[in-house]
């Protein structure tokens, strides 16, 4: 069963946030990791929502999101989207 990483993020400097852009694909490429939405334009229908970014990857199951997650090549890059963003990450279940 799919899995989803689902970000929603501010970014509040571009110039980290985009060096951590530059490395985060090749990081997902062993775990199947393929990104849905990536930052796109967002309409808000009903309710608030905090963060003006929103990215969508696609894993082919959980233990795969996971195993992405808690990888050297990722943990090597993740400062970088700690330092440069506030947010919020989960992992969702598909269908």
């Amino acid at each position: 069963m799919s899995a989803y990483l689902i970000a929603v993020e501010t970014v509040h400097d571009e110039a980290m946030f985009g060096e951590y852009r530059k490395h985060i694909v090749a990081t997902l490429e062993a775990f199947g990791g393929r990104f849905i939405a990536r930052g796109g334009k967002l309409t808000v229908l009903e309710g608030e929502w905090q963060h003006p970014r929103t990215v969508i990857i696609e894993f082919p199951s959980r233990e795969s999101a996971e195993g992405w997650y808690k990888s050297a090549d990722y943990q090597k890059i993740i400062g970088l989207r700690l330092k440069s963003t506030s947010g919020n990450l989960v992992i969702l279940d598909g269908a």
